[in-house]
């Protein structure tokens, strides 16, 4: 698979709130670091943390664009509630194998009505 078809993918098990589906589409070394909190290491701490995530917030991605180039594919985002953000995706094999996530959290924890750290 293409980088953009994973990312792709991504985005339709993001929207379902698929942990599991998600899971499915990292490397079992793989690192998901978003910009706000320390990097998860591993697909099944990946996976753990998007099931902990969809059970705190009704999260959407919306893709404004996806843009690709070798093993990477940068996804631009936004959400129906006025968030935006970027991702940035190595994939290798047609696993992601590090994922690198821009986006503000303070805005997202107010939005969302939840508690700020």
């Amino acid at each position: 698979m293409k980088p953009v078809d994973v990312v792709n993918k991504w985005v339709e098990y993001f929207n379902n709130a698929d942990a599991e589906g998600l899971g499915s589409l990292y490397a079992i070394e793989a690192i998901n670091h978003q910009v706000v909190q320390e990097p998860i290491v591993g697909r099944d701490a990946i996976t753990s943390m998007f099931k902990k995530e969809f059970q705190g917030a009704n999260m959407v991605c919306v893709v404004e664009q996806i843009l690709e180039s070798g093993e990477w594919a940068i996804l631009e985002w936004k959400d129906p509630l006025g968030l935006r953000g970027c991702g940035f995706f190595r994939i290798s094999g047609g696993l992601i194998v590090f994922q690198r996530g821009y986006w503000d959290k303070l805005s997202f924890l107010k939005i969302h009505g939840l508690p700020i750290e």
